[in-house]
């Protein structure tokens, strides 16, 4: 698997604890990279900087922000004159007051300790060029639906030219849900039989008996309930590509059968005297080990070795983690055309779901809870209910601990949100009611990202 997208993280050695928070926060999404500063001279560490900024290419940068907040401000303009790259500024304890002299010094952000998943992956999201960045896919019209951004997914489509090209057969391998339909279509549209039929089959859902009749076809008469002629899905796709989903599943005299056309590009239709003839290019798939299935004999060996000319294997959704959000901002849109409607936004919980599960259905799975959220979701955002209610593995992990930091989080939240309408903004006030030092209550006003001026009189 290839490297997450790394992120540089400007600590000191007072701030390992931190560090070490926001590595788990982050993985496997992103890669933190460590360059701390330690008395070192400004020249000297901005030359470790371009150095670091130049070998690792990180999307964005964390920095601690000093209890000196004109240091911190300096760092950031020393930054600023090596790179554009975004940065967001952790406050370990210090007053708001700090933020908004460096958010006025460069940064693009802040957040505060201690660090929680729902702060932190949002923005390292948002700020990553993945979220910005065309989609390499969609510079060809045959490759528009392959969506993402990840190294493993880029590598696999920049294959689909080169393979859509020739003429030989192609075995497409992964879990189901992986997109291995969308990948055999991509070949035909991206090769000189695009203006031919694609037929997809899916072998798993015919029935044995008819197996044969579906593939070939048959001659009028050829058995009992024949009463006409009927065209088999090889000859309907001529000229074009037939796309064998779940190969595993072909019964064994089927096998032989296509093996044959397979060699000779000839078959009989049942009940034919005579052979025929048809242009067709293969594309088999399975979402099982088919070589397992050849040592247990479910699959001919012989067939085996005629489909698997080209090999494209399919990563799971799990081992492409910098797609997950790309994806469901896809389906985001997509169901809210649909339903002529904006597309919602995604809460910072409902983002740390998506980032944690490990979507076993992979893309179909991830598709499926976006649209259903799509329906559920009230005010146009998306919530960590409308999520959960659909991913039944998600919802069994929840211990009694998280269940209960949940609803405390909700209650926190609507209890600010209470004392700062009755107290018209004033957040001084506001502490006090709430017996908390005013530094406490404007974290958890930061926390749950209240806006405070919604709660200020308006002045003419």
């Amino acid at each position: 698997m290839k490297r997450p997208t790394p992120t540089l993280f400007l600590g000191d050695p007072n701030s390992r604890e931190i560090e070490a928070a926001l590595n788990a926060i982050l993985a496997p999404a992103f890669e933190l990279k460590v360059l701390r500063e330690s008395g070192t001279l400004e020249s000297d560490l901005q030359e470790q900087f371009g150095e670091t900024i130049t070998r690792d290419r990180p999307a964005l940068i964390f920095q601690i922000a000093s209890p000196d907040v004109a240091s911190s401000a300096r760092l950031l303009m020393l930054i600023r004159a090596v790179t554009d790259l975004p940065v967001v500024v952790i406050n370990d304890g210090g007053p708001p007051e700090d933020m908004i002299q460096l958010l006025r010094a460069g940064a693009d952000d802040f957040i505060t300790t201690p660090l929680q998943a729902k702060d932190v992956l949002p923005r390292a999201w948002r700020f990553s060029p993945l979220a910005t960045r065309p989609r390499a896919a969609r510079s060809r019209p045959a490759l528009r639906h392959l969506i993402g951004e990840s190294e493993l997914f880029i590598e696999q489509v920049q294959k689909i030219p080169q393979i859509a090209a020739c003429e030989a057969n192609v075995l497409i391998s992964g879990e189901t849900g992986t997109g291995k339909e969308l990948y055999a279509r991509a070949i035909h549209y991206s090769s000189p039989r695009a203006g031919r039929p694609f037929m997809p089959v899916n072998c798993g859902a015919i029935p044995a008996d008819l197996v044969e009749n579906e593939l070939f076809g048959h001659e009028r008469g050829a058995f009992t309930s024949a009463v006409s002629l009927q065209t088999g899905l090889i000859e309907e796709a001529n000229g074009g590509t037939l796309f064998l989903d779940e190969i595993d599943c072909l019964p064994a005299f089927a096998q032989v059968k296509l093996l044959r056309f397979l060699q000779e590009k000839e078959y009989r239709p049942l009940g034919s005297a005579r052979l025929r003839r048809a242009d067709v290019r293969v594309i088999a798939a399975s979402n099982v080990n088919l070589e397992e299935a050849v040592g247990n004999g479910t699959v001919r060996r012989d067939l085996f070795y005629r489909l698997n000319i080209i090999s494209l294997t399919l990563m799971p959704l799990r081992e492409r983690p910098e797609d997950i959000l790309l994806l469901a901002r896809h389906f985001l849109e997509k169901y809210a055309r649909e339903m002529d409607k904006e597309p919602p936004e995604l809460e910072l919980e409902a983002v740390e779901i998506l980032l944690n599960h490990i979507w076993p259905g992979n893309i179909r799975e991830l598709e499926h809870a976006i649209e259903r959220a799509t329906v559920l979701c009230q005010q146009n955002r998306i919530r960590t209910e409308d999520l959960v209610s659909g991913l039944p593995a998600l919802a069994a992990r929840q211990s009694l601990q998280q269940a209960k930091a949940k609803q405390i989080a909700r209650f926190e939240k609507n209890y600010i949100q209470s004392l700062l309408q009755a107290c018209r903004g004033n957040i001084s006030k506001a502490a006090r009611v709430a017996q908390k030092n005013r530094r406490a209550f404007w974290q958890l006003i930061q926390k749950h990202q209240i806006d405070v001026e919604s709660f200020r009189p308006r002045t003419s």
